[in-house]
């Protein structure tokens, strides 16, 4: 699935990698939330346990980023295409190909 990743970032570019961080960031953020109404650290060793916490959640749900990461990034990169009225390096590649 890495690898599809790996393509994916190599034929959207920016987007692809946008899609995927922003992913990673919303999901490590609503973790974090959520172990933040429920569990209150106390400390400089609570809080490192409680980013820790998050983080290994985060890491839990990796295959399932990738995923949609993979499925909505084209939908996106025909979105930004429409709004900004630019091509995508990839279409002048297949263009010239075809």
């Amino acid at each position: 699935m890495r690898e599809k990743l790996n393509n994916l970032i190599v034929e959207y570019g920016v987007i692809a990698l946008v899609v995927y961080l922003t992913s990673t960031a919303l999901v490590y953020l609503g973790f974090w939330l959520a172990l933040q109404f429920g569990w209150r650290p106390s400390g400089a060793t609570g809080n490192i346990a409680f980013w820790g916490t998050a983080y290994v959640a985060a890491k839990v749900t990796q295959p399932f980023r990738i995923a949609g990461t993979i499925v909505v990034t084209p939908l996106i990169a025909r979105i930004y295409e429409r709004v900004t009225g630019k091509r995508l390096k990839r279409d002048a590649q297949t263009t010239t190909e075809a």
